[in-house]
């Protein structure tokens, strides 16, 4: 018997291990099944930098060559800006509906507290650094560096008030149709004028046109506005909230597909652009200064403010929520655009970490519009560094301009083509710095950007998962508050019917109370 036991415990002990050893390729399995887009992704990234440097290798050169190999990349960048429109109306349509008013309001003001709060912070790190580690300082010489030279001027004469009478402008577009791919834009005529002593003097008018680029910011306020105005209709709205419902489960669809398709865009994209650089020893000797201060102030600020801001919310492991997130960090990394990072972004945080549908789908439009820490540092970072080029000692009002302009000009940037370095020009000009330094700042910027829009994504996901768990703590302590509430009243023989669902009576208080007298019968409520 001890030796039939034996032979039926060696058995199942082979059968463990032989289930053990398949279970190990199981998990393999497993993992890559879930996390295969992520690795694939990764080596799309270092399969651009292979195939950069080979092209580059071979010098096979040229600027038709360059746009024939960058072709695959931009057929990525072009099917994700295809879903931005219907992604960023349906979703805020639909997930301010889906929110009750006061949670809608208490949700938005806590993430405007939140965008204003971590830019503000981003704007001082930048600053900071800028005085630490001085980019600027002796680098002069860099200005006449024939190599960093730019064809063309850059039109930054744009006066501070008219960007932000611009800015106001595009939150109320005149034509929604157009608002989908234009924005408004003040831009000026000269006007002759003859004084009566004979001198002749310009005046400079301000007009408004309208520039190439989507005008996400009238979209997204019109589509919360839309999703509250459903929401008050009541049953009316209820076919049209499901229109939308419907159009953003679709659109989510479409971006699945497109995910797959990301490491092949990013592998082409990476490639390109490593075989469009000139002379990246020139601009990295020269400027390297100002690339390590702006790259340190990304990553303080996204690896350890963010993250330390995300724990004292919610009390969890802010690396394990962007470990969820490989991918549209990495999409960000490749393409530099928050807008084009938004469908897999929303993809992503949904399925990997759990970010309620009505929260991501409201609160990442809004953010990859509005919240641009990672712009911040770049911005305020370029404003010190051409500041000490031109041996310029900020002073304090200075520096809070710096940080009050770029906290605010921020918001717009995102729907105006190099939004970033029009932002540094309004900086440049507010604080009477000279604005044609701005070529170094160009020369550089499809490095630092890089970095920069990971930064913007990051703060909006994170973002994302603070309102995420404010919200399911919200509605775990108001299931409790009803769970708890027991209100002990008499029933009351009169109105019987009209006692309230949640009261409850308590028979032997009323059998006691039976031959009293009829008035204390009423309810104690």
């Amino acid at each position: 018997m001890e030796k039939a036991g034996d032979g039926r415990n060696g058995h199942a002990e082979g059968s463990a291990a032989g289930a053990a050893g398949g279970g190990g390729g199981g998990r393999v399995r497993g993992f890559l099944r879930r996390h295969g887009l992520v690795v694939l992704t990764v080596c799309g990234v270092l399969a651009g930098v292979a195939l950069g440097a080979a092209v580059r290798g071979a010098a096979v050169r040229g600027a038709a060559r360059v746009a024939y190999l960058a072709f695959p990349g931009e057929l990525l960048l072009r099917m994700l800006r295809m879903v931005i429109l219907p992604l960023v109306v349906c979703s805020l349509v639909s997930g301010a509906a889906s929110l009750d008013t006061r949670s809608l309001g208490r949700l938005g003001g806590i993430a405007l507290a939140y965008f204003l709060g971590t830019t503000l912070l981003a704007a001082g790190l930048a600053v900071a650094l800028g005085f630490i580690v001085r980019p600027g300082a002796g680098a002069a010489a860099t200005l006449s560096a024939p190599a960093l030279a730019l064809p063309g001027a850059v039109r930054t004469k744009k006066e501070t008030v008219d960007s932000f009478l611009d800015l106001v402008r595009n939150l109320f577009p005149a034509n929604l149709v157009v608002a989908a791919f234009r924005t408004y834009a003040t831009d000026y005529e000269l006007l002759v004028r003859n004084t009566t002593s004979g001198n002749v003097t310009l005046e400079k008018i301000p007009v408004g046109t309208e520039i190439e680029g989507m005008n996400i910011l009238g979209l997204v306020l019109f589509a919360l506005l839309l999703g509250v105005a459903l929401k008050k209709l009541g049953r009316e709205g209820e076919d049209l909230i499901r229109f939308f419902n419907s159009f953003n489960e679709a659109t989510m669809v479409l971006v699945s597909w497109i995910m797959w398709y990301v490491p092949i865009g990013i592998m082409f994209l990476v490639g390109s652009k490593i075989v469009e650089m000139e002379d990246i020893m020139l601009l990295v000797t020269s400027l390297g200064k100002y690339i390590f201060a702006s790259i340190l102030g990304h990553f303080i600020h996204g690896g350890i403010i963010l993250p330390l801001i995300y724990f004292a919310s919610t009390r969890q492991n802010p690396y394990r929520f962007l470990l969820g997130l490989i991918t549209p960090l990495t999409t960000a990394f490749a393409t530099s655009s928050s807008s084009a990072t938004l469908p897999s972004m929303i993809k992503c945080i949904e399925e990997n970490n759990g970010v309620d549908k009505r929260i991501s789908r409201f609160i990442l439009p809004i953010g990859a519009t509005v919240n641009m820490d990672g712009a911040a540092i770049f911005q305020c970072m370029a404003a010190v560094f051409i500041a000490q080029l031109n041996n310029v000692d900020l002073n304090a009002g200075q520096i809070f301009t710096i940080l009050v302009t770029a906290t605010a000009s921020s918001v717009g940037a995102a729907g105006v083509p190099a939004g970033g370095v029009l932002t540094i020009a309004i900086i440049l000009e507010a604080i009477g710095l000279p604005t044609n330094d701005l070529s170094l700042i160009l020369a550089v910027d499809w490095i630092v950007d890089r970095t920069t829009t990971v930064v913007n994504v990051e703060g909006d996901a994170l973002g994302a998962g603070i309102l995420n768990y404010l919200n399911e703590k919200a509605k775990k302590e108001k299931e409790q508050e009803l769970k708890e509430v027991s209100v002990e009243a008499v029933p009351n023989s009169k109105c019987e019917g009209e006692t309230a669902p949640l009261v409850t009576h308590k028979n032997q208080l009323s059998n006691t109370t039976s031959t009293a007298d009829p008035e204390s019968k009423e309810s104690v409520l």
